[in-house]
C-alpha cells in the first residue's frame, strides 16, 4: 500500500541529478537510501540543533530497508517527507516517503532506525533533551 503525503510533518525537496540514472533510465535503488538519509541529517541539523562536526553524542543509522512503488528520474524533483514512528530512550524510528512533484502517492516508502551513540567509545546514550523535545512533537 502507497503511502500519502498527508500522513508526514516535515519535508525536504531534492531534485535528482543526472548521476543518479543507472542504464535502465530511472534513479538507481541504492540513491534513494542517500535521499532519505540527507532528509533525517537535514532535520536534526536544521530543527533540532544537531553538530555532526563537533557534539559529542552523535546519530548512526542502524536498519533501514525501503518498498518501492514506482520509478523517478531525472530532472524529477521529489519531496522527501518524514515522520517519527517510534521514539525510544536511544533510538528513533523513522517513517519516510518519497514524493514526485505535485504527487500525493508515495514512490517510495521506508523505515530507518537511528541510534544516539557517544562519539568517542561509540555506545548508546539517551537521546540528548534538545533532540527529544523536537522530535516528540512529531
Amino acid at each position: 500500500m502507497k503511502e500519502n503525503k498527508t500522513n508526514y510533518k516535515h519535508f525536504n525537496s531534492i531534485t535528482t541529478r543526472w548521476m543518479d540514472n543507472d542504464v535502465y533510465g530511472h534513479v538507481n535503488n541504492v540513491t534513494y537510501y542517500s535521499y532519505f538519509d540527507t532528509t533525517i541529517n537535514h532535520f536534526l541539523i536544521n530543527n533540532c540543533g544537531l553538530n555532526i562536526k563537533s557534539d559529542p553524542i552523535i546519530a548512526y543509522i542502524v536498519h533501514s530497508d525501503c518498498t518501492y512503488h514506482n520509478g523517478i528520474s531525472f530532472p524529477d524533483q521529489i519531496d522527501i517527507g518524514l515522520r517519527i514512528n517510534k521514539l525510544g530512550t536511544t533510538s528513533v524510528t523513522y517513517g519516510l516517503a518519497l514524493f514526485k512533484k505535485g504527487d500525493e502517492e508515495a514512490s517510495a516508502s521506508a523505515t530507518f532506525i537511528q541510534v544516539f551513540v557517544n562519539r568517542e567509545n561509540e555506545k548508546p546514550v539517551a537521546i540528548p533533551n534538545k533532540i527529544k523535545e523536537v522530535l516528540i512533537l512529531f
